[in-house]
């Protein structure tokens, strides 16, 4: 351990200790949730669990009724992944990698990401996973694509496949059953690098649009909305005509896209900002609007401001509300609708890779939850898929969720976990 991450560790956990004393008790989730009064942090609480990855037979624990079997292990850093119609599963491979560290904190900060495997070299690659024969687990593996731009989220679409880099999207010519793409592919998008740098990718459910989350630069627009210009926000890309536009904003870092069918209604799960305490606010799972406005940095929820930032008084009051609080700080990243009978016992509803906490004094996350649904809303509490990411003393991670997605079978699922570099498969027991 490097000394940066020595005094993180030993001055964060006395941070997060004392902290943990006036914590609340019970987490802030569903449609109208309790959030506790914003408490500014003078330094951040910075609590993370160090990577410790899964001993040889060891897995994440399934909910009742499932198993859990490893699709594919020996990855570097897998975060999302995206099936395709011929049953050949993709992940891309990539990771956040250090900015700039001008203060004592963002250098305890890094060290203490890089401990916890959130910090480092990108593998900046597509690998392609085939399950020939259907058995649950890939025999073969073929880098699909390589020396990308942290590349995220992927969409395939006649003849054409897309890649989310973090710097922009780009569309490449693809042919049925190939095990990787040729030419350097065509640029469709620009999208601002750095900060929050995942960029996942939707086809409409009539594949003419492609939608695209990009997150903030900061926590609270900290070097001004300048340069947050672009950011926090959904875009929305015309196939026909190329013609992109802001589609919704105001969303800190909107990371899993997903449609409800029976609606038609596009959800998103969003990172909120830190700094505030545990449970404030909650990070959520909410409805897009075209041409909404969520509120930050200059609000959060039912319209709260926070007081750190200048304010725009008209920006807050046409901020909406989201629907469904998940709990503060859970980092919920992957974002897949389940229709009922993929899993057994399992209604319609929303699956959700949460990746787990940096910025609070008790750990929340480190799970793939279940939010069922009925007449197109959240209908229920949270339930847990697969959990067990978490050593019950908050010290190590054995893994953390990211993308989740329906498996090539259609009655299972997949998730990425880029601390066990590993792709779970999730079906019925």
């Amino acid at each position: 351990m490097d000394f940066y991450a020595f005094i993180a560790t030993v001055v964060g956990g006395a941070i997060a200790r004392v902290r943990r004393l006036s914590a609340p008790t019970s987490g802030a989730f569903g449609a109208a949730p309790t959030i506790p009064q914003a408490r500014e942090q003078g330094i951040m609480t910075l609590k993370m669990p160090s990577a410790k990855g899964w001993a040889p037979g060891q897995t994440p624990v399934a909910a009742k009724g499932l198993a859990v079997n490893a699709f594919a292990t020996g990855l570097d850093h897998p975060r999302w992944i995206e099936v395709l119609p011929n049953g050949d599963v993709l992940v891309a491979e990539a990771s956040q990698v250090p900015s700039v560290a001008d203060s004592f904190y963002k250098k305890a900060q890094q060290a203490t990401m890089r401990r916890a495997k959130a910090l480092g070299v990108s593998a900046d690659r597509i690998t392609l996973l085939r399950d020939a024969d259907r058995d649950g687990t890939a025999e073969e593996r073929h880098t699909f694509a390589s020396g990308l731009s942290q590349p995220f989220g992927m969409a395939l679409h006649e003849g054409t496949f897309y890649v989310g880099n973090t710097d922009g999207i780009v569309a490449y010519e693809y042919a049925d059953g190939v095990t990787a793409l040729t030419g350097t592919g065509r640029r469709l998008v620009d999208f601002k690098p750095g900060g929050h740098w995942t960029r996942s990718l939707l086809l409409s459910p009539d594949r003419t649009k492609l939608y695209a989350g990009v997150g903030s630069l900061t926590n609270i627009a900290d070097e001004g909305m300048e340069t947050e210009d672009g950011r926090a926000a959904i875009w929305e890309l015309d196939l026909a005509s190329g013609a992109a536009r802001i589609f919704a904003s105001g969303l800190r870092n909107p990371v899993g896209l997903a449609w409800e069918p029976n609606t038609g209604v596009l959800w998103t799960v969003v990172n909120e900002r830190d700094g505030l305490g545990d449970e404030t606010p909650p990070d959520y799972l909410t409805s897009v609007e075209d041409g909404g406005f969520y509120g930050w940095p200059f609000c959060y929820w039912d319209r709260i401001v926070d007081h750190r930032v200048p304010q725009d008084p008209a920006k807050v009051a046409s901020a909406l509300t989201p629907d469904y609080a998940l709990g503060g700080h859970t980092a919920s990243l992957g974002l897949c609708w389940v229709p009922a009978g993929t899993l057994p016992g399992f209604p319609d509803g929303m699956a959700i890779g949460q990746h787990g906490s940096w910025n609070r004094s008790t750990l929340s996350g480190y799970k793939l939850v279940f939010v069922p649904f009925e007449g197109g809303r959240p209908s229920g509490p949270p339930r847990d898929i697969l959990s067990g990411f978490l050593a019950p003393d908050e010290s190590v991670s054995y893994g953390r969720p990211v993308g989740v997605t329906i498996g090539p079978d259609g009655r299972s699922l997949l998730m990425a976990d880029d601390v066990g570099d590993v792709v779970w498969r999730v079906c019925a027991a």
